[in-house]
């Protein structure tokens, strides 16, 4: 079956305010990587869900990853001297939601490692060490921009989050139609 087969039949676009809610309804059409960035700071694990993650440059190797500047995680991530990307397994949406979630106690039975002084995640995809080198302000998150000092990399399939669910497979049926305009046209 070819990829036109899911595309919607063409019609013209409707024009919205970009509301907070309408930015994270539309910005769910560009499906992501999900990951978990973790540092240790005084001498515990921290970390937090983040799909905003990419890289940056090859030389130098750099990697960047917005955080909401309201987040205790990114707070105590950002005074620590590493962190690590870890790029979630397609079967990890456990450590997902668990990462995610304001509550609970997150690295409660991981087995985890710091190669790099910062935890690693068992099953990670690709898990990117690096160093802090800037942060910048930018509405409300802060765009965090890392060196990276190494890589390990798995062969499993990322877990990807598209249109308010996980995996690019998630039926159309059950999301936002606003008004009588689909909002996926």
């Amino acid at each position: 079956m070819s990829a036109l087969a899911f595309s919607p039949t063409p019609r013209p676009a409707e024009v919205l305010e970009p509301t907070p809610d309408v930015m994270r309804r539309a910005m769910g059409a560009f499906p992501s990587g999900v990951t978990v960035v973790t540092a240790v700071h005084d001498d515990e694990p921290v970390g937090f869900t983040c799909q905003s993650f990419a890289s940056l440059s090859l030389e130098p190797p750099l990697v960047l990853f917005c955080a909401t500047r309201e987040g205790r995680a990114w707070a105590r991530i950002r005074s620590a001297e590493a962190f690590c990307v870890n790029v979630l397994a397609e079967e990890q949406v456990d450590l997902c939601q668990r990462f995610g979630s304001r509550t609970g106690l997150r690295f409660e039975g991981l087995d985890w490692t710091a190669p790099h002084g910062a935890p690693a995640l068992p099953g990670a995809v690709l898990r990117v060490h690096a160093t802090l080198e800037t942060v910048h302000v930018a509405g409300d998150h802060d765009i965090a921009i890392g060196r990276v000092q190494g890589l390990e990399l798995d062969a499993a399939p990322p877990l990807v989050f598209h249109r308010g669910r996980f995996g690019l497979d998630a039926p159309k049926a059950g999301f936002a139609h606003w008004g009588e305009q689909d909002f996926w046209s």
